[in-house]
């Protein structure tokens, strides 16, 4: 795909990572071939060619330190917010680093894929300034749980922060948006091929098992989403391993 970067609008994206977690407590810090999950993350998003900068968002919590020491050693940026109102969290990490464009990625996804990261933000690049909000996990769905890029317009995020008075929706950070769309102008990405049935995010015990797996298969983090796909066709086995794990429901 080629991409070419439009004047004047500046692209970053903001990582959500905290240690808590109600079914696999310090997730973003487990092992993964050598690597915690979130640096395998991190250095995955920053392969995208249409990204200017790639900021860590964690908290205050003081176990959340471990996150904050992580992004030192590795010099990326890094900045703390709100826990529960995470719409907070991105918008004053948006004002921060004087985003024009927002793009959310959850740091429990280590299979996230440049190529489709990219793709999502061109498209809302070629539609300004008739757009709000484009993303790949809109109803219907079609690529794998993992590789979730949204795309937001600063203004229409301050907007959301402004205005949305829901806490759950606020901890979700976009549920107001795009459950609006008398309001906000969206768009859906759509994979050719419907991947909808694949999980590669990590939540669970099970889902940190997959990883693995697909992680000791190649020894590091330069493969494709496409490469997943080919050793998932080869050895079926590894899709069994979460393939009753339920998504918690927003």
């Amino acid at each position: 795909m080629r991409v070419k970067k439009i004047e004047g609008s500046r692209v970053i994206a903001i990582v959500q990572a905290r240690m808590g977690s109600t079914r696999l407590p310090g997730k973003v810090l487990k092992d993964l071939a050598g690597e915690p999950v979130l640096t395998r993350c991190i250095n995955r998003v920053r392969r995208s060619q249409l990204l200017d900068e790639v900021v860590l968002a964690t908290t205050w919590q003081k176990a959340d330190e471990a996150i904050v020491r992580l992004c030192a050693e590795h010099g990326w940026p890094c900045f703390r917010g709100s826990e529960e109102d995470v719409l907070d969290r991105y918008y004053q990490a948006a004002l921060s680093y004087q985003a024009q464009v927002v793009v959310r990625i959850t740091s429990d996804c280590p299979l996230i894929e440049p190529e489709v990261v990219d793709q999502v933000v061109k498209e809302f690049l070629d539609h300004q300034p008739n757009l709000d909000y484009a993303a790949n996990n809109l109803p219907p769905r079609s690529y794998p749980r993992g590789l979730d890029t949204e795309v937001i317009g600063f203004k229409p995020l301050e907007r959301a922060w402004r205005e949305d008075q829901n806490p759950s929706w606020r901890e979700h950070v976009t549920p107001y948006i795009y459950r609006n769309p008398e309001r906000f102008r969206l768009c859906s990405i759509v994979s050719e091929t419907d991947y909808s049935s694949l999980r590669w995010t990590v939540d669970t015990p099970e889902d940190l098992v997959f990883v693995r797996c697909v992680y000791e298969n190649f020894g590091h983090d330069h493969f494709s989403w496409h490469d997943v796909l080919m050793l998932l066709d080869m050895h079926p086995e590894i899709l069994e391993i979460n393939r009753d794990v339920q998504q918690k429901m927003i």
